[in-house]
């Protein structure tokens, strides 16, 4: 419970206050919050470890491995036998396995192929895969796609904390459309009871007739039954953003006295790291999902280095050398030692053939997923731009319109109190400036939508929150 609490104290801290005493939540420290606090984001931060754990399992195909085989055998006070073979081993990174072992048998049923010196019989030696498993083998494979996989998983963290971000961005400008809208219908609400208030003490006075009070208090029921949708929206786009606010693992519900920030525009670019970033610059060499993509290609394509390995015959060697005295180094010499050769080879490769084919196909299946994605990516980093210029200049059209509207409302106000005009008139030229104000607003949200969406296909990972 205190670090909830003392959550609360730092997340105010570093909000603004409004002219009503609200909390001002800025955009960018909502943003750091959700990279920080997330479950998502930190299942991002997973992903890392993940991939490094993969590469630790794969360099153990490589680990030095000690074998110890022991078994004696009595009954009936004969000792039948008692054998040991140790062996010591190192695997390299091609087919070849340093060796180093020991013999000992005794007993009354020992074979002749097992007699040994007293000490017992050592070896040192090499393993080795001539043809199949020599340039590279199961091993080999695995710790090179496990190294591929962990670089994978680092673009696939920039993704994973893109989506969320990108997710909390419209969450964010959603929620400041409904609080913006019922700002509206707030004020005109206002302006319709004090309207009506004045409609009625002119009525009572016989400056006007008593029918108008019945518009003005149309007008008011109105303005308020707007209102009250208006805070059902807001309403609901606020527990959506609550969906994205988290503090050691707790979920936080915003409070009602928590309002966004009014200027969100000018920090938006800097914020989500778009900011300088014209049409002829992006590139998209070092897009992640491109990055990662690349990177699974190139795990199938060691996997088909692989398959077709395996279409070569399996040739093993083994060579030791053998001495009773391994402390002098001149007793190992060619005349004692153990060898063997061994040969294998289907011969109508049938599987391995096969298995090649599916190899084939999966990599030819990667490489145009990874085209059509860069052809995607950049037509729809193409087009938002686009997108963005046309919201430019939508913006200024609506904001035009808005003062225009504005400039009618007056100017019928100012008639009206001259006796010039009616309160019909009034209410229509409101009501037209609502909806130019509403559309202002509808306007903004798409433009701020379509830069989170911009942020989105360039999967930036902010650094900077």
């Amino acid at each position: 419970m205190k670090k909830i609490i003392y959550f609360f104290l730092l997340l105010f801290s570093t909000f603004g206050w409004a002219q009503n005493d609200s909390l001002v939540m800025r955009f960018d420290e909502y943003l750091a919050y959700v990279k920080k606090y997330h479950p998502i984001a930190k299942q991002a931060q997973l992903t890392i470890s993940i991939g490094q754990a993969n590469l630790m399992k794969a360099r153990g195909g490589f680990d030095p491995k000690i074998e110890v085989d022991y078994e004696r055998k009595e009954f009936k006070g004969s000792e039948y036998w008692d054998r040991l073979n140790a062996t010591f081993k190192i695997p390299t990174y091609f087919g070849i396995e340093l060796k180093g072992g020991l013999e000992q048998a005794e007993g009354d049923f020992i074979s002749t192929d097992e007699t040994f010196p007293n000490d017992g019989l050592y070896s040192a030696g090499i393993s080795a895969s001539l043809a199949r498993g020599f340039w590279i083998n199961e091993r080999m494979a695995t710790l090179k796609q496990a190294k591929l996989f962990r670089e994978q998983t680092k673009a696939d963290q920039d993704l994973l904390v893109n989506q969320i971000l990108f997710e909390a961005s419209i969450a964010y400008f959603n929620w400041l459309q409904a609080y913006n809208e019922a700002q509206i219908f707030r004020n005109f609400l206002v302006n319709a009871e004090t309207r009506f208030r004045g409609v009625k003490s002119s009525a009572l006075a016989g400056d006007v007739a008593l029918i108008d009070t019945v518009e003005a208090k149309i007008a008011v029921e109105n303005r308020q039954l707007s209102l009250e949708q208006a805070k059902v929206s807001l309403m609901k786009r606020s527990l959506e953003l609550s969906n994205f606010l988290w503090i050691e693992n707790v979920p936080v519900e915003l409070q009602e006295d928590v309002v966004p920030d009014a200027e969100v525009e000018t920090v938006v670019d800097q914020t989500l790291e778009i900011l300088g970033k014209p049409l002829d610059s992006f590139s998209l060499a070092d897009h992640p999902k491109l990055r990662s993509l690349d990177f699974k290609v190139e795990g199938l394509v060691v996997d088909k280095r692989l398959k077709a390995n395996k279409l070569l015959p399996k040739i093993d060697l083994e060579y030791n050398f053998l001495t009773a005295t391994p402390e002098l180094l001149n007793s190992l010499n060619g005349q004692d030692y153990k060898g063997g050769l061994s040969f294998y080879f289907p011969l109508f490769l049938r599987k391995e053939r096969g298995d090649l084919k599916l190899a084939k196909f999966k990599l030819q299946d990667a490489q145009f997923e990874r085209d059509n994605a860069f052809v995607e990516i950049q037509n729809k980093v193409t087009a938002l731009y686009r997108e963005l210029d046309s919201y430019t200049t939508q913006n200024e059209l609506i904001a035009n319109i808005v003062r225009d509207y504005q400039t009618l409302l007056s100017a019928e106000e100012r008639k009206f109190s001259f006796g010039e005009s009616s309160l019909f008139l009034i209410n229509s030229r409101e009501s037209k400036l609502i909806d130019a104000q509403l559309k202002r607003i509808e306007v903004q949200n798409k433009f701020l939508s379509t830069k989170a969406k911009l942020f989105q296909s360039l999967a930036i990972n902010p650094e900077n929150i």
